[in-house]
Order: C-alpha cells, then sequence, then structure tokens
C-alpha cells in the first residue's frame, strides 16, 4: 500500500516533510472533531471527550483567539493535532510545550517533528527565550 493511500493504517510511514504547523482556522472544525473528541487522545489533555460540535467551536475559537502560541500540527492542511507553547515565570526566558496528535498517526514520528517546527519558530520568534521543557505524565508511555 501506498502512503498516499491511507496514511492513518498502522503500516504506514508518512513523508515528515508532508508535516506543517499553521494557525487554527474555524474551517478546521470537522477535522478537530475527529481527533480532539476522541476518548485515546483525550486521556491526557485538559478536556472531556465525546463533545458536541458547539462544544468542539468553542474549543477550537479558544485556541484561535486566547491562545498566544498554538498551531494545528497539519497533514497536507488537514488537522490531525495541536502543539503550543506558553511562556512560564514572569521574565519570558522559560516555556512550556504541549501536543497532542490524532490516534490514527500515533508511532509515526509526527509529534517527535512537529516539536522541532515548534522549537525552531518559537526561539526565533521569541528571542528572549532560553528554554523550553516538555512536561510528561509517567502514564503517556508514547510521549
Amino acid at each position: 500500500m501506498a502512503e498516499n493511500d491511507n496514511p492513518t493504517s498502522p503500516e504506514a510511514t508518512i513523508d515528515l516533510q508532508r508535516i506543517s504547523l499553521r494557525l487554527f482556522e474555524p474551517f478546521d472544525i470537522d477535522d478537530f472533531m475527529v481527533w480532539a473528541s476522541n476518548e485515546d487522545v483525550c486521556r491526557f489533555c485538559s478536556w472531556e471527550p465525546g463533545f458536541s460540535r458547539e462544544e468542539g467551536l468553542d474549543l477550537l475559537r479558544r485556541r484561535i483567539f486566547f491562545s498566544r502560541w498554538i498551531r494545528s500540527i497539519c497533514l497536507d492542511r488537514k488537522s490531525i493535532g495541536e502543539i503550543s507553547v506558553t511562556g512560564v515565570g514572569g521574565d519570558g526566558r522559560r516555556a512550556e510545550i504541549g501536543y497532542v496528535v490524532g490516534s490514527n498517526y500515533w508511532g509515526k514520528g509526527i509529534a517527535t517533528y512537529a516539536v522541532r517546527l515548534a522549537a525552531t519558530a518559537i526561539f526565533w520568534e521569541w528571542p528572549q527565550l532560553e528554554r523550553v521543557e516538555g512536561l510528561v505524565d509517567v502514564e503517556n508511555v508514547g510521549s
């Protein structure tokens, strides 16, 4: 099976050059609903799975309008997850990075690649930044 035929199959490899980060847009709601409402994906997130479309739009709006640095992780422009960077402390020298990827895309190196993209961008955008930290729940073996 070629990678373009079904990139979500467990055997499929994904050309990571097809992964990009971009701002969320309201049109992402259908893709967002697929991965963000999944029970397995939400296990380590700050929201509960199984939300309605209206609740999903509210979550998406908060990401678009109220987050300082949050991006959609995209495979060819399709939203398959998110990555965020949040300042820690008052001096702007430290930040925390967090990410979530739809379960259909686990184990393909996407989160690792997205972290590299985000780190490159954030150190350029926040010149005072010295350190980015990622906190992981010990039960989240994949992370």
